[in-house]
């Protein structure tokens, strides 16, 4: 009896033994693959790049919390980061990305947040066939040197501002004298270049282009230049020097019938500035109020992906008790068309994602995005548009941020700047 009772728990052993292992054959192979970037976690760039991180690491919650990315094989990929602060500073970017890839064996990487940041992280990605999503980098001209493996998910800097000067001859046709003065930065100035020949174009006297150094506090000497009566005020560059230019043009009692500026106005924290803020125009790479949805993707012929505006709005104000800028939509998106790119290759390799890439044209509650697959500009995005907003008074006379352009996607109409007393 007792060679039996052996014997029988023998087989039984044996048998689980065969469906442990049948079990683990159906069990889904399993990778994880590693993004890798650099954050502003201190410097000029922190507000900006703090949110960016944050949309990031949202996208990636989400995205594993639901199973990760099951591909056609039966592997499941799950997303994982690893990331440095830069300091906002450029000399540390090659170092840093060098490292990403090298010692922390990164599969794909994101950018930091602003085009010089970037600029000097494309180089390394491209050396390294390591695939990057650019997720704060407007400037063209990243894209203009010869990559194929760095993907703009912002609108173009050339397009930044030019928006802009469309609402002005909307809004006061008599319109003739612009004054821009901006940071000295890639981007910015960028921007004004492209800004400056689109306001000529359309017969607008540019009475004042001067750049000002990063880290500029004192706006005087750029103010007092301005004519007493100069139509729009544009320019500015990042968030703190943008915020400390709007404030100063309000306290010197400058009357200008629009303020449209870079970065800064988008934010909400820009509210902060109470009645400096009223009037002041923003480019903003997405707002919650834009109009994007499946609805909007379908009468476009496009595909919708990803979770809807509402959806990424309310999970960012739960994890982080704040509202979601266009920094924070940045970084939630690039991670967000890795995920579509993977899913749609079927594979984490360098050449099927960067194929998927290629390949893509579709709508997200960030809107539109394709990339420009020609050679000389590969990378480029040709699907998104700058959103613009207006801080304005409701009737209670709280401070709230409208969408004023495009037509189709306004909440408010624009007005003029209020006439200072």
């Amino acid at each position: 009896m007792k060679f039996r009772g052996t014997f029988i728990v023998m087989i039984l052993a044996a048998c689980c033994l065969i469906v442990t292992g049948m079990v683990q054959a159906q069990a889904p192979a399993a990778k994880n693959v590693v993004i890798g970037f650099t954050a502003s976690q201190t410097g000029k760039l922190n507000v900006e790049g703090m949110r960016q991180i944050n949309g990031l690491n949202l996208w990636m919650e989400r995205v594993n919390a639901v199973g990760g990315v099951k591909l056609a094989d039966g592997t499941v990929v799950k997303f994982a980061s690893k990331f440095y602060d830069d300091e906002s500073n450029k000399g540390r970017v090659q170092e840093l990305y060098t490292k990403l890839i090298n010692d922390d064996k990164a599969d794909f990487l994101v950018s930091p947040y602003s085009s010089g940041l970037t600029d000097a992280a494309a180089v390394i990605a491209q050396q390294n066939n390591k695939i990057m999503l650019t997720a704060g980098a407007a400037s063209d001209s990243t894209y203009k040197k010869g990559f194929t493996l760095v993907y703009q998910t912002y609108t173009p800097a050339s397009r930044y501002l030019t928006g802009a000067i469309d609402q002005l001859a909307k809004l006061d046709p008599n319109a003739k004298k612009v004054a821009i003065v901006h940071e000295k930065d890639k981007f910015s100035t960028d921007v004004v270049n492209d800004l400056k020949k689109y306001t000529e174009s359309k017969g607008y006297n540019v009475v004042l282009f001067e750049g000002y150094d990063s880290g500029t506090t004192d706006f005087a000497p750029f103010i007092n230049k301005f004519p007493p009566d100069v139509d729009a005020i544009m320019g500015g560059g990042h968030f703190a020097d943008t915020s400390t230019l709007a404030k100063q043009i309000f306290e010197k009692g400058v009357k200008p019938k629009m303020v449209a500026l870079l970065v800064a106005p988008p934010e909400p924290k820009f509210a902060e500035l109470g009645e400096a803020a009223v009037g002041v125009i923003g480019a903003s790479q997405w707002e919650p109020a834009a109009k994007f949805s499946p609805e909007a993707a379908k009468a476009k012929n496009l595909e919708w992906f990803g979770p809807s505006v509402e959806e990424f709005v309310k999970a960012y104000k739960a994890k982080f008790n704040e509202d979601p800028s266009y920094h924070s939509a940045g970084g939630y998106v690039a991670g967000l068309l890795l995920e579509k790119a993977i899913a749609q290759s079927g594979g984490i390799t360098t050449d099927k994602v960067k194929a998927a890439l290629d390949a893509m044209d579709i709508m997200t509650f960030y809107g539109p995005v394709k990339f420009d697959n020609t050679p000389g500009a590969h990378g480029l995005q040709i699907g998104h548009d700058m959103v613009y907003i207006q801080w304005q008074k409701d009737a209670k006379g709280a401070l709230v941020k409208e969408v004023v352009w495009p037509e189709d996607a306004k909440t408010k109409a624009a007005m003029l700047m209020p006439k200072k007393k």
